[in-house]
């Protein structure tokens, strides 16, 4: 679960809560990180950085995946048919993934 702010006019996110098995760490690290976020715990962890808003989008950013460590730019936008769902789209140049995240 990913808790999406908003600080100094920019756009922000970090994981608030990790869904995990029994059987699994339940803090486990970015061991995959290759920034400041390397050997962090996730959970707590700023995924989403420096979303610029431009219009009804929210972008200029980037998103990290801690299960790989890698970082994308990345864009956020509400979906125009359901205002419960953000379109979330990390990108390098023209390959690009879209998750569709439901608001809480």
């Amino acid at each position: 679960m990913v808790e999406i702010y908003e600080k100094e006019g920019k756009l922000f996110g970090r994981i608030v809560k990790i869904f995990l098995e029994a059987d699994q760490d339940q803090n486990p690290l970015c061991t995959e990180c290759y920034d400041k976020r390397k050997d962090r715990p996730i959970l707590g962890m700023e995924i989403v950085r420096d979303l610029e808003q431009d219009g009804d989008e929210w972008e200029d950013g980037t998103i990290c995946d801690p299960k790989s460590g890698k970082v994308y730019d990345c864009k956020l936008w509400l979906d125009k048919d359901d205002s419960y769902l953000l379109n979330v789209r990390g990108y390098l140049f023209f390959i690009y993934r879209t998750q569709h995240w439901k608001r809480q």
